[in-house]
């Protein structure tokens, strides 16, 4: 029994499951459902003949055989994430992920893309969109962009810009709109942002009845429209002419620039959040990484200095 070693799976499982005190939590970090990362964890205990983890109220708590464990086996995910690096770069080619939120890539960062391609043509650049948070400590990306990040002193965090929401629309239904009153009349576009775990003080920034209340427009009511979970649906319904979307004014500009998208009116509203990118100190010791974030720290200033 000594010379046993479980599968990397149940290992992995644990490990996950440990971090989130959760099967969801763990689940959603694995891309997994909550059943199969409990069942992996009890193939782990079962081998093991000891429990690993408890029920603690609604939540899951460590066992003390779980705790005598979780950390060296942290370690030795990270040692084995910073391994496959080392292989992945002796290949000629170096490799670069960076975690960026959907709409983000699709409307700021995959237009621009082409100019660090161009400054390091030897850096192969895999964009992992996706609304799930990468745990950059533990290697899963390299870089990630994120919208309202909470502090955290594990992380290298560099400010992209700040957030200034605005009413968009198609240049054709911004026409017909005068003043602030004008939107009564409009289909207001809804992006449903509550099945994303984002934290409340940051999603509701995206919701209409804040918005109006902060331009002193709390008349208008904002019940009509479309509803969309895929935020890049909602700005293709905006520039369709099917209504007015909120959106972010640097995230935008490209889309304004071109003629797609239009204010709707010129009020605009300051947040307390903003666009970050983020890596570790050890990741940002590679060239490869250094480079993408002083590239993307001049993208984001260009964008200040025309918005």
């Amino acid at each position: 029994m000594s010379d046993w070693l479980p599968s990397l799976n149940t290992l992995r499982a644990f490990e996950a499951t440990a971090r989130h005190l959760s099967f969801v939590g763990a689940a959603a970090e694995l891309h997994v459902t909550p059943a199969a990362v409990k069942q992996l964890v009890r193939k782990l205990e079962a081998g093991l003949g000891l429990p690993l983890v408890e029920r603690a109220g609604r939540g899951l708590r460590l066992t003390a055989a779980g705790k005598a464990g979780v950390d060296e086996m942290t370690k030795g995910f990270e040692h084995l994430a910073a391994a496959v690096r080392q292989m992945r770069n002796e290949g000629g080619r170096r490799r670069l992920v960076v975690s960026a939120e959907p709409s983000f890539a699709t409307a700021w960062l995959i237009p621009r893309l082409y100019r660090f391609r161009l400054r390091a043509p030897d850096v192969d650049v895999l964009i992992d969109s996706s609304t799930h948070l990468v745990d950059l400590v533990r290697g899963d990306a390299d870089i990630a962009i994120r919208f309202g990040a909470a502090p955290d002193g594990a992380l290298v965090t560099r400010r992209l810009f700040d957030e200034e929401l605005c009413a968009f629309c198609s240049p054709a239904v911004a026409a017909g709109l005068c003043k602030t009153a004008d939107l009564a009349q409009c289909q207001f576009i809804h992006w449903e942002t509550s099945a994303l775990g984002w934290a409340t003080s940051t999603r509701t920034w995206m919701e209409w009845p804040r918005w109006l209340e902060g331009i002193d427009a709390l008349w208008v009511v904002p019940d009509s429209g479309l509803r969309f979970s895929d935020y890049n649906l909602a700005v293709q319904a905006a520039i369709a002419g099917q209504g007015v979307v909120l959106g972010s004014r640097p995230v935008l500009a490209d889309l304004v620039a071109a003629g797609l998208l239009a204010l709707a009116v010129p009020q605009s509203l300051r947040t307390d959040v903003g666009y970050d990118v983020m890596t570790v100190d050890r990741t940002l010791e590679r060239p490869e990484v250094a480079g993408f974030v002083d590239w993307i720290l001049a993208e984001a200033e260009s964008v200040r200095q025309t918005t």
